[in-house]
């Protein structure tokens, strides 16, 4: 049994009326951070005077690496706050990078100003850089806020060894998920020592000014969009489960119903978090894209049974409740620019193409949806998929191993054989990483501008 939605063309119209392509705020936002960390590095300098000898140098690249730690930290919560702006305008997949990357960074930052602060610490007090430990744990009992610092400090290393790649994916997601979220805790505990221990904050009643300011509006974000906000939209629109479908051996299709869903602000190509309450998935929240376009009162997805998770979505009831978290993504008409389009989809990645094959506006051959799966009867969604293709006058291909296990050719030349002006189409792509890596340099390489070659990876 498949599942089929009607109401192709009221979708289109809904969600996009005309083509109106915005301009990631990526540049500009990474222009601020670089401005607010010259800004950092601007106030130690003020208040640093020379620096004669070996401890005053320890002791001031303690204070630097700091600053600049108690700066990233506040931005790493930021990157988790979900904020419209970052999560639909720059794209999830790369505000979870920008996070990542952020959090390297602060955990490096933290530990350099931990063993320099506590050496020079010790050459102060006649001691020598093996007195370090014994300098730290008297530093810990008797400097103020210390202590909620030491464990701050603790939580922040355990989270970065849970977030190593071996590690995280050893680690069921729930397990890691959790420890995460750990990370509002270890950014609260270190942020008083940074007001009680630091010097440039005594000295500087602006400065501390603006550091209350920064976790202020931080944290303000992290309420409203994380509490405030899901709180509003399922109060709002009620979700139940209304049916469970199996699409394909492996792969269900969930159909949430609700209360004028459609101006849920979703679009095509977008993700929810969701959670499910029912016995033993109440604690589980997941990202699952949209497999088809919001309707005024019902909600898809599609899923495959990868873990334990996406497997027991089969076993949903109707009328079970559902809390979602949303919407996210910047996979979305938006980012079109030219009038023709390819989208390329691989194994479940097929479920946003889905919903942008139906609703991307086009005149007859404008749109053209490549679907890559290991056989045919791993094609989800195909009967639907066909449907559309017939009533837009789409092209419809599918790439599938031979009988013999051979994996289909999707080279820069076969793609350019196939769609002889490629390189005048822009491009949305979904599918595992090393699918959409090596579709991504055949894209390149038959003459598709990286600028309109759109990709967001759901792997958060």
């Amino acid at each position: 049994m498949t599942t089929t939605l009607a109401g192709g063309r009221a979708a289109r119209r809904q969600t996009m009326r005309r083509i109106r392509p915005r301009r990631s705020p990526a540049v500009p936002l990474l222009l601020a951070v670089w401005a607010g960390a010259a800004a950092v590095l601007g106030l130690w300098w003020q208040n640093t005077p020379s620096v004669a000898d070996t401890t005053g140098r320890i002791l001031n690249a303690g204070r630097i690496t700091g600053l600049l730690a108690g700066y990233l930290m506040a931005l790493v919560v930021l990157q988790m706050a979900r904020v419209p702006a970052l999560e639909r305008r720059v794209g999830s997949d790369r505000v979870a990078r920008w996070h990542a990357m952020t959090g390297r960074y602060t955990l490096c930052l933290v530990l350099a100003h931990v063993f320099l602060t506590m050496w020079g610490y010790a050459l102060q007090a006649g001691k020598t850089l093996g007195d370090v430990v014994q300098q730290t744990v008297d530093s810990v009992n008797q400097l103020p806020d210390m202590g909620k610092a030491a464990i701050g400090t603790g939580l922040l290393v355990l989270i970065g060894l849970v977030s190593i790649g071996p590690v995280r994916r050893r680690m069921p997601y729930d397990t890691w998920y959790h420890v995460h979220l750990m990370t509002y805790t270890a950014v609260y505990l270190t942020f008083w020592h940074q007001i009680s221990s630091g010097n440039d904050f005594a000295v500087e009643p602006a400065a501390k000014t603006f550091w209350y300011g920064l976790y202020g509006t931080v944290t303000a974000l992290v309420v409203w969009f994380r509490i405030i906000t899901p709180v509003r939209l399922n109060l709002r629109h009620r979700m139940r489960v209304e049916a469970v479908v199996e699409e394909t051996p492996g792969i269900v299709s969930v159909l949430i119903g609700g209360r004028k869903l459609h101006r849920m602000g979703a679009e095509a190509g977008q993700f929810f978090r969701w959670r499910f309450l029912a016995p033993g998935m109440r604690f589980s929240s997941h990202p699952y894209s949209l497999s088809a376009a919001p309707r005024p009162g019902m909600l898809r997805i599609t899923v495959k049974a990868i873990g334990d998770h996406s497997a027991r979505l089969r076993e949903l009831e109707p009328g079970t409740r559902v809390w979602a978290e949303g919407p996210y993504g910047a996979l979305t008409a938006q980012r079109r620019s030219r009038g023709k389009v390819l989208l390329v989809a691989g194994g479940v990645g097929i479920t946003p193409m889905r919903a942008l094959f139906e609703t991307l506006p086009g005149a007859a051959g404008d749109i053209t949806l490549l679907y890559r799966a290991n056989s045919t009867q791993d094609l989800a969604l195909w009967g639907e998929l066909a449907k559309i293709a017939d009533e837009r006058g789409a092209r419809l291909m599918y790439a599938v191993n031979s009988p013999d296990g051979e994996r289909p050719d999707i080279s820069a030349e076969s793609l350019e054989r196939k769609i002889p002006d490629i390189d005048r189409h822009d491009v949305f792509l979904c599918g595992p990483p090393g699918f959409a890596q090596s579709v991504y340099e055949a894209l390149r390489g038959a003459g598709v501008p990286a600028r309109r070659i759109h990709h967001e990876s759901f792997e958060m």
